[in-house]
């Protein structure tokens, strides 16, 4: 049981690296993006309920997620037509996310993804990617996943670069300042 969320999160590696072989947006390609879904809640649920949690497993989750978004990206992005404006703040955005890894690893000479609320929140509106572009259309679905990526970004990067110490559980940028001052004490 102690090393079932690591399974977990090693498992929606392999199903998103799957997801590459599929058609978009078929029936397989649905169950296997569900699975997908599923696990990233499942993984860290189970970890926290059985008392299991560790560096090493928020790591490899922050991985798995960033291989899903990564394989999404190379399968929609030639698909739609996407205006202009819209790859660019996929761009910054991009800019933004490893700027905030690279801060993260000179300073805890670590890996340093956070798992903010906005992050999770992002995480899971990118994952309903498919069904809020057939509900909203691409571009309102593209300036809301943009502009919640973009504020989940900057939080991260700003966190990464004024906290003192890596707290990979942060909810928020708030929490930061409450455990400064706590920390000082």
């Amino acid at each position: 049981m102690k090393h079932l969320p690591n399974i977990i999160s090693g498992f929606r590696i392999f199903c998103s690296l799957v997801l590459l072989f599929l058609k978009p947006l078929s029936a397989l390609f649905f169950i296997i993006y569900i699975i997908c879904g599923a696990s990233d809640f499942l993984d860290g649920y189970i970890a926290r309920k059985t008392k299991h949690t560790s560096q090493l497993g928020a790591t490899i989750d922050s991985i798995a997620d960033t291989i899903f978004f990564s394989v999404l990206l190379i399968l929609f992005l030639p698909l739609l037509r996407i205006p202009l404006w819209i790859l660019i703040w996929i761009g910054v955005i991009i800019i933004i996310r490893v700027t905030s890894l690279i801060t993260g690893m000179v300073k805890y000479r670590t890996f340093a993804f956070l798992h903010t609320y906005a992050n999770k929140a992002t995480g899971f509106a990118v994952f309903c990617f498919p069904f809020l572009y057939n509900w909203l259309g691409l571009t309102v679905t593209a300036i809301l996943l943009c502009g919640m990526a973009s504020l989940s970004a900057l939080e991260e990067l700003i966190i990464n670069f004024i906290s003192k110490k890596l707290s990979r559980d942060i909810k928020s940028i708030w929490g930061l300042k409450f455990d400064n001052k706590h920390h000082k004490n």
